[in-house]
C-alpha cells in the first residue's frame, strides 16, 4: 500500500539538505483557523472544518507556504471514521472527508509552488505533505493525549483497529510522508510500528509524543523504552516533540539525540497550558515569535533536523524561524 518512491528511504533527507540543514514545519492549524472566524470547539476541532469551510483549510495550508514552511500537515489531525460517524456522517463520507485533507494540502502546495517556482530569487522548497494520524486519545477529546491513560479494556489490538482504516485511507489519497502526533504511550507507539509493517506503508513516516515533565512521555514511560521500540523500525524516519512547551525543547533533543540515530523532528505549543476537560487555554507564560526565533537557531544547533510550531503559534511564528533559519544557509 502507498506510492513507493525510488528516495523512499531519503525522502525526509533530501528535503531537509534542500532546506540547508532544517526544514520547517508549519505551525498550529486549529489557531489560523480561529483568527479566521472558524467555530472549531467541537470533538471533530480542526476537522469539523473539512465539513464546513474546506476552503479555508486551503486558505490556511497557503498562509503557512507564505510564511515558509517546507511541510504542511493536513488537517486530520482530530479526523476519524468514528468520530464522523458520530456526526451522522457514513463510513464513506468518512473515508472522502479524510482523503479531502490530504487532497486539500496537495491543492494548496501545488498552487503555491507553481506560482513561484520559476521565480529566481525564491527561497521556498517545493513543500511535502504530511498526513496527520491523532492518537487514540485526540478521537476520545478528553485530554488524554496529555496523560496517557486510557481505559483498562484499550490493549494493542483495539488500537490498531481504531487506527488501521484511517491509516489505509490516508496513504491512498497520495502524501508524501505520515504523521502520528501526540503519540502518549508505549502502547500506542507499539500499534503505530506493527500497523506500519502489516500494511507495508512505503512512504516516510515521523512518530512524535508529547510531554508534560519534559523527561517521559505523557504516561510517564521513559523516553528510552519508546525510541527502542522506534529504533527497530525501517519505516519510522523521525522522531520526536509537538504540543508540549517550548521550554522542555532543548533538553528533550539532547535526550533524543543520545537515543537515536533517526531525524529529530520538533514543534511545540506556545507554552500555553490546555485543559483538556474544560477544553480552554490557561493563562501561563508563553514565546513570543522573537523567542521562537533564538530558541530555533539553537533547537537546530542541538540536532533537531525538522522544526514548527504547534497550538498557539501562527503564520508569523512560522515565518520568523524560517527566516532565521534560512538565513543560516
Amino acid at each position: 500500500m502507498g506510492v513507493e518512491s525510488t528516495t523512499t528511504s531519503t525522502l525526509l533527507e533530501d528535503l531537509v539538505e534542500k532546506a540547508g540543514g532544517c526544514a520547517i514545519i508549519d505551525g498550529g492549524f486549529a489557531t489560523q483557523l480561529e483568527t479566521h472566524g472558524a467555530a472549531i470547539n467541537d470533538s471533530l476541532w480542526s476537522a469539523l472544518c473539512l465539513i464546513k469551510d474546506p476552503d479555508l483549510i486551503k486558505r490556511v495550508h497557503l498562509e503557512y507556504l507564505e510564511a515558509g514552511a517546507d511541510v504542511l500537515i493536513t488537517s486530520s489531525y482530530q479526523a476519524t471514521l468514528p468520530g464522523f460517524i458520530s456526526k451522522g456522517l457514513s463510513l464513506e463520507e468518512g473515508e472522502l472527508l479524510l482523503k479531502k485533507s490530504v487532497k486539500l494540502a496537495i491543492e494548496a502546495r501545488d498552487k503555491f509552488w507553481d506560482a513561484v517556482k520559476c521565480n529566481p530569487l525564491q527561497r521556498y522548497n517545493r513543500a511535502l505533505v504530511a498526513a496527520s494520524i491523532g492518537s487514540y486519545g485526540a478521537y476520545l477529546a478528553d485530554g488524554s493525549e496529555y496523560s496517557g491513560y486510557y481505559e483498562p479494556d484499550v490493549k494493542l489490538e483495539k488500537l490498531k483497529d481504531f487506527h488501521r482504516r484511517r491509516l489505509q485511507v490516508l496513504v491512498e489519497a497520495g502524501p508524501d510522508l505520515l504523521a502520528f502526533e501526540t503519540i502518549p504511550n508505549k502502547l500506542e507507539l507499539q500499534a503505530c510500528v506493527e500497523l506500519l509493517e502489516e500494511e507495508n506503508i512505503k512512504i516516510p513516516s515521523w512518530i512524535c509524543f508529547s510531554s508534560v515533565d519534559g523527561e517521559n512521555a505523557p504516561s510517564g514511560e521513559s523516553f528510552q523504552e519508546c525510541l527502542e521500540i522506534i529504533n527497530k523500525s525501517n519505516k519510522i524516519n523521525a522522531v520526536g516533540i509537538n504540543c508540549a512547551p517550548p521550554h522542555f525543547i532543548e533538553s528533550l533533543i539532547c535526550k533524543f539525540k543520545e537515543l537515536t540515530e533517526k531525524l529529530i523532528v520538533v514543534y511545540p505549543n506556545s507554552g500555553e497550558v490546555w485543559d483538556g476537560r474544560a477544553k480552554r487555554w490557561l493563562p501561563s507564560t508563553c514565546f513570543d515569535d522573537d523567542k521562537f526565533e533564538l530558541s530555533a537557531i539553537r533547537w537546530h544547533e542541538l540536532g533537531a533536523s525538522l522544526i514548527g510550531g504547534c497550538c498557539r503559534t501562527t503564520p508569523s511564528t512560522i515565518r520568523a524561524i524560517s527566516k532565521v533559519l534560512k538565513e543560516r544557509e
